[in-house]
Parts: C-alpha cells; structure tokens; sequence
C-alpha cells in the first residue's frame, strides 16, 4: 500500500467534527436551506460582524452589501439554473447546496484535506441521488445539478473534475476519477445546439479514469477499465480492457483477466440511443434560444415522454 493514515490534533479534531455535525443537522431539518447556507457561509468566511452591523440598518460600502448577499444562495445564479428542461422542484435544493459546496471550496478549509473529504461526503448525502461510504471528493469538483449522480462506495474524485448529470450519472464502486476528468450525460444536435438530448452514463466498478479522460454522453465503461489520459471515450469499454486515444479504443486487456474478458475487437460498441432519456418541456415554460437564428431545427430531436 502507498499510503499511510493521518490524523488531526484532537482539539482541531473535535472543532471540526463539531462543525460538520451541526451543518448537517441543519440540513436534516425543516429549516430554510438558503438560511443554512448563508449562516454557515457567512461564518466561514469571517465576516458575522459585517453581516449583523448590516441587518441592524447601518451603512456598509455596495461591495460589501454585495458580499454578504451574495452568501444567500437564493440571491445567486448557477449555470444549470437555465436549462430549461431540468426539475425545478429539485433543482431548488441542489442549487442551495451547490452554492455551499462550491463557496466552500473557496475557503482555506478546503485545503485541509482530512476535514475537506469529510464535509463534502456530508453534502453529497444530501445532495447526490445516492452517495456511497467512504467516498472521497477532493477540490474544484463540479455538477450540473447534483441529484441525478449516483456514486458507490470507495469512490475518489480528485480535483476538478466536472460530473455532468443533466442526464443520469452512475458511478460504480471503487472508482479513481483522476485530476480533470469530465464525464457528461447531455450532448447537443450538430445544427441546433440548443437542442439537448439526455442520456445514462454509466462507469462501473473498480474503473479507472485517468488525467484528463473524458467520457461523452450515454457511453458505459465496464468494470474494471482503464481509460488513458486524455482519452475520450465515445462508445462502450468493455470490462476489463485499456482503452486509448481520441476516440478510445482497447489496446490491452487488465493482465491476470484475460480469460474473462472480451476480445479487443469486440471494444466500440455505441449504444448510447439506447440510453436516451425523453423529456417533455411544460408548455407554458418561458424558453429562448441565446443565438437568435433560424436554421431549421435539430437533426436528432431529444425523444419526449
């Protein structure tokens, strides 16, 4: 094995576990999650004093005012917050704790690495569709919402990784998600680019994503694959196999799993209509195109219920 356990001092220990346990139970609670986000923001950052001298009516400088608003994830924006076919009822949970996870990424806290793993995994049971134990995200880690992420047990995502889920994310146990790493579960139509289809991503258990892979839309990586660096895999990797290059494509299969495993030659395999998933836009929906032009529609329409 190469790596040992640490351990903080047990003063710095008890503060911090403190901490995470209160978060979380506010977030367990019927309490207004924007009013937990901005509590815990505000106090993360140092700024409480500016914050009350604020609320008791006395004046503060436009950046400041800015500042501490801006703790309230009900007066930000996220990216996702535009897609137009994303649940808003759920959306409005995950973008609160989006806002918190993401500020906190922004803190000198988020360095400390025993503490950061730990505080994460608490916002991912909240946040993920299902989050498994022991499962390690480190810095700079991004969702498109957050709740359509399913991730197993023993799972490490290293930093900066983007985890699309507009779609489906699935990932399995015992995964290595390395260093910049994207995986998407959206893709857009070749002449309409706002026309979105969805889909189910699916990385199996014991698979290695290595630097700077990406992994397209409605794709599966099998148990136990290796994906190079910087490859981007556009079809299916079996189980097993060591996949390369752009587009990616098996050049070995695991040593000690030949038996198992299928033929190089059966690697390739798209399916990715197959895990399409249709969607229906509400018809009272207030949508706009943010390129303004008349080109006719999409080639592949996204499926609808």
């Amino acid at each position: 094995m190469t790596k040992v356990q640490v351990s903080l001092p047990d003063d710095a220990e008890d503060g911090l576990q403190a901490f995470i346990d209160d978060v979380d139970e506010r977030l367990s609670s019927e309490e207004d999650t924007c009013q937990v986000v901005r509590d815990t923001l505000i106090d993360l950052f140092g700024d409480r004093e500016a914050w009350e001298r604020w609320q008791s009516g006395k004046p503060v400088s436009p950046a400041t005012r800015v500042r501490l608003q801006g703790y309230d994830p009900c007066n930000a924006t996220l990216e996702a917050e535009y897609y137009a076919e994303k649940d808003e009822a759920k959306f409005q949970r995950s973008k609160h704790l989006q806002w918190l996870w993401r500020q906190f990424d922004a803190t000198p806290m988020a360095d400390n690495v025993d503490f950061a793993l730990r505080f994460r995994q608490m916002l991912a049971n909240h946040l993920f569709e299902d989050a498994g134990d022991n499962l390690r995200i480190f810095k700079g880690v991004t969702f498109s919402y957050g709740h359509n992420i399913t991730v197993g047990d023993n799972t490490v995502i290293h930093d900066d990784v983007h985890l699309d889920d507009r779609g489906k994310l699935t990932i399995g146990d015992r995964v290595s998600i390395s260093d910049g790493v994207h995986i998407y579960t959206h893709a857009h139509d070749v002449v309409d680019q706002t026309e979105v289809r969805n889909y189910h991503t699916d990385i199996g258990d014991d698979v290695r994503l290595t630097y700077d892979a990406m992994v397209n839309a409605g794709n599966h990586v099998g148990e136990n694959a290796i994906v190079g660096a910087r490859a981007i895999v556009k079809s299916d990797v079996p189980a097993h196999h060591i996949v390369v290059g752009a587009p990616a494509k098996s050049v070995k299969v695991k040593p000690g799993f030949e038996d198992v495993a299928e033929p190089l030659e059966a690697g390739g395999e798209r399916r990715v209509d197959d895990r399409e998933i249709p969607y229906d836009l509400p018809e009272d929906r207030d949508t706009f195109d943010e390129f303004g032009r008349d080109i006719g529609g999409p080639v592949n329409p996204h499926r609808t219920e």
